[in-house]
């Protein structure tokens, strides 16, 4: 059964960077609708008058508090939204009749620091959550497995790693670095590139390969079961800004910024899709070349308005 035959797919966080991208993704579905934004995900009555209304059949839970920093100045909202915001949906959908498929979109980030000979990062590694954000997500995946086991729809769960696209936030290392790039381009920026530590190594996949996991998952994941989503290629931070200045045909220099660095920073991350592939038939599709001059062109154009 492919993600159209979902019929009345609710994608929460739908005004947010994956959101946009699943949505746009999800365009032909026959009646496809999303959770307004107007509609606080905490709010289970405002809820249940809209599943009363949409009736939905599929679910993927987007809406998050994502920003780690922030999760650091406002951890209770982060759980609030993050943890309490799941439970307050499930809730919702259950005392609605939902009997449909409901995915959960946690994070890569639950595993915390993982030592390099345990690499790449399978899904029966030991979480060690280091930010409210990630404890949050830890949390939900918990509430996510025991609903699954008593609720009567089945739930399947996301961890991705990093993703890049067109619309994301500058807070992020790629689209900042490609929205500096562009600046200096215009003319607007001295040709001087400030980054943190770009000697890591992430794990990096196109959003819209992250959007085509998380329809498939909808589908066809186990209920229950926890699927990394990540490209399994391990790339220097240096070498993609590098590559995206190429790209670009931009001369800058690259100027480190200790302001930028992150405390106890992990030096290599790398997952394996193993499960999902096996699983789905899922596999990365978009080259990582393509995926940097998309986000250099969003800023390119976003700067030129």
């Amino acid at each position: 059964m492919s993600s159209k035959n979902v019929t009345r797919l609710l994608i929460t966080g739908d005004q947010g960077f994956v959101g946009q991208h699943a949505l746009a993704h999800q365009q032909t579905a026959t009646g496809l609708s999303s959770l307004s934004n107007n509609i606080d995900i905490c709010d289970k009555l405002a809820m249940i008058k809209c599943f009363e209304k949409f009736q939905p059949r599929g679910v993927i839970h987007l809406a998050a508090k994502s920003f780690v920093p922030d999760s650091f100045k406002f951890p209770e909202k982060t759980f609030n939204v993050n943890f309490l915001g799941t439970l307050r949906l499930f809730e919702a959908l259950a005392e609605t009749g939902f009997t449909g498929r409901f995915l959960y979109v946690s994070t890569g980030d639950a595993y915390g620091l993982v030592p390099e000979d345990q690499l790449p990062i399978c899904e029966d590694h030991a979480l060690r959550p280091r930010n409210p954000y990630a404890v949050s997500k830890a949390a939900a995946e918990l509430l996510c497995y025991q609903w699954s086991l008593t609720c009567p729809f089945e739930i399947v769960i996301a961890r991705p790693f990093n993703h890049i696209g067109a619309g994301q936030s500058p807070n992020f290392v790629l689209s900042d670095f490609a929205r500096q790039a562009a600046e200096i381009a215009a003319g607007i920026r001295s040709p001087i590139l400030e980054v943190g530590n770009i000697d890591v190594t992430r794990d990096f996949s196109d959003v819209k390969d992250v959007v085509r996991a998380y329809e498939l998952l909808l589908v066809q994941g186990r209920n229950g079961e926890i699927y990394n989503v990540c490209s399994g290629v391990e790339r220097s931070i240096r070498m993609l800004l590098e590559r995206l200045l190429e790209l670009a045909a931009v001369k800058a220099e690259i100027v480190s910024d200790p302001a930028r660095y992150r405390p106890a920073d992990q030096s290599r991350v790398c997952g394996s899709h193993n499960k999902l592939k096996r699983d789905t038939g899922w596999q990365p599709e978009i080259p990582i070349d393509d995926t940097l001059l998309n986000l250099y062109r969003y800023w390119e154009k976003k700067i030129a308005k």
